[in-house]
């Protein structure tokens, strides 16, 4: 394994060829306080979008080109949560969640995700951005966690055996720490057969995740960690190979720049019809909460 891996705001890819796994480790800091300290959100929602970034750090650091996004939303009904977006983009994470206040004041400390959600689905989309195809998986909102979600994902979408873990954790500092662990199984190597042939009992899956499945909350989210010792812990009985990290960072894309090209694709009539009583046009952004307010003269 390398023997220098970044501890914080990193994602690092590994492969043990002799059991025809592969996986990803992430771990967020800064970038991660970046993004919760715009919002203000109370601790469980903090919690659940610490998670949901990870997870799409997790998924968006496979994408082969730079350019290439991941996003995960969840939209459901009945729950204390409405709308949950995050994304992921050339090492750029971001997110947000829109929640009822009143409904989330009386549910459980520790919800499950049909307390938070209600009925719901999660969908993870992958844009290609050499191709411009986008793929698009939906899987209910069920289970324990969003880790189970995203598992229950892999099994329908891509027939890979695979086991996520994902926590977080606020230090006495008032710092935020995340981590997710990633691992898949493909019995007929990278570039085999069709992965429906993956099999949940295959033998060199079941001794992966038994050893997986091992890592604690504690130690994906412990902020002096390397990441290369978690992965040591786990899977010291074999060969593991490391690549190099994916540095990352919190990213929104908004600018007013940006923003007065977007609004220059409308009609004038259109654009006056956004404007207020003193000329201006304002924009929010829920990923940054941000308002951004531009002259209708100026555009």
């Amino acid at each position: 394994m390398a023997s220098e891996i970044q501890i914080l705001d990193t994602a690092v890819g590994f492969a043990i060829p002799e059991r025809h796994a592969r996986g990803r480790i992430v771990r967020l800091g800064p970038a991660l306080d970046a993004v919760l300290g715009a919002h203000g959100y109370p601790p469980v929602v903090e919690k659940l979008l610490a998670e949901a970034i990870v997870l799409a750090a997790l998924l968006g650091s496979t994408l082969k080109h730079e350019e290439g996004q991941l996003t995960l939303q969840a939209q459901a009904e009945g729950g204390a949560i409405e709308l949950m977006v995050a994304d992921y983009r050339n090492g750029e994470v971001r997110g947000y969640i829109r929640h009822d206040p009143e409904r989330l004041a009386e549910i459980p400390a520790d919800p499950s995700l049909f307390a938070l959600f209600g009925r719901g689905y999660l969908a993870i989309t992958f844009d290609q951005a050499v191709t411009g195809e986008r793929y698009q998986g939906i899987v209910p909102l069920e289970g324990g966690s969003l880790a189970e979600a995203a598992e229950a994902y892999f099994g329908q979408s891509e027939q890979l055996p695979s086991l996520v873990r994902l926590a977080s954790r606020r230090l006495p500092d008032g710092r935020h720490v995340a981590g997710g662990l990633l691992v898949q199984h493909l019995p007929e190597g990278e570039e085999g057969r069709d992965r429906i042939h993956a099999r949940l009992d295959h033998p060199e899956w079941e001794h992966v995740q038994a050893l997986a499945q091992t890592v604690t909350a504690d130690e994906l989210a412990d902020p002096d960690l390397p990441i290369e010792t978690i992965l040591w812990r786990l899977f010291n009985e074999d060969e593991v190979r490391t690549y190099p990290g994916v540095a990352l960072a919190r990213g929104c894309r908004c600018d007013p720049a940006h923003i007065r090209t977007v609004i220059g694709r409308f009609a004038p009539d259109e654009r006056a019809e956004m404007a207020d009583e003193e000329g201006e046009i304002h924009v929010d952004c829920e990923f940054c909460a941000r308002r951004f307010s531009l002259a209708l003269d100026s555009i």
